[in-house]
């Protein structure tokens, strides 16, 4: 028969918290609300194309634990079970100086992705994005468009394949010069993927479609583990 002294210091090992348990990690949710459509016009657009508020795109609130951290546009792409990445859409202050008021625009911004698990969400510094000229199109974890760079020689147009959590583009070719005197919008087609072997097509407008192989490191996506502080 165990004394009560040993039955004690049973009652209390048995009463600690495991650390392996799920019991004891806060679950995140993270939800995109109702889509609502704004006025959105291009910031190159002429003065005759600003008068013009009946183009407009598509937004939604990033909502995480019942709080609304981001306003999205357009679909999310699943990079894993348990992250995506999505753009973000900005209100802009567009007012000049001399106006008394805030003047609020809507524009598409960068993408970022969002971990389910923890909620935490990152800001994607995508090489050369463009947001006036960039769409990209994601495939796993590398996203595919042309963007632009300004270097001592000038500034140019890019085909770029970038790979979450490589420093340095995956693929990066010169595709013209920029800025483009009455370029089309959008400036490239989407990108198309294939699978095997890994490739990508893209379409600058008024030029043929290009193909390029795209070399990478697989599944580099780091997940953190579970940050109650969200």
């Amino acid at each position: 028969m165990k004394s009560l002294p040993a039955i004690l210091l049973l009652l209390s090992l048995t009463s600690l918290p495991c650390k392996g348990f799920a019991a004891g990690s806060k679950t995140h949710a993270v939800v995109l609300g109702g889509t609502r459509r704004v006025s959105y016009t291009q910031p190159d657009a002429t003065p005759e194309a600003q008068l013009d508020l009946t183009s407009t795109i598509k937004v939604r609130p990033l909502i995480v634990d019942g709080r609304q951290r981001d306003w999205t546009t357009g679909n999310i792409h699943e990079i894993t079970d348990r992250t995506f990445a999505i753009r973000r859409a900005l209100r802009v202050n567009d007012a000049l100086p001399a106006d008394t008021s805030p003047r609020w625009i809507w524009q598409p911004g960068p993408w970022i992705t969002v971990d389910r698990l923890t909620g935490h969400i990152t800001a994607l510094h995508l090489p050369d994005f463009d947001p006036l000229v960039s769409d990209a199109v994601w495939f796993r974890d590398y996203a595919a468009y042309c963007g632009t760079s300004t270097t001592a020689k000038g500034s140019s147009l890019y085909v770029i394949v970038a790979q979450l959590g490589a420093h340095r583009p995956v693929l990066q070719k010169r595709i013209g010069p920029w800025p483009q005197a009455s370029h089309a919008t959008p400036v490239c087609s989407p990108a198309k993927w294939d699978r095997l072997p890994l490739r990508v097509s893209i379409q600058p407008a008024g030029a043929e479609s290009t193909t390029y192989d795209v070399v990478g490191t697989s599944s580099i996506v780091e997940e953190g583990d579970n940050d109650d502080q969200n």
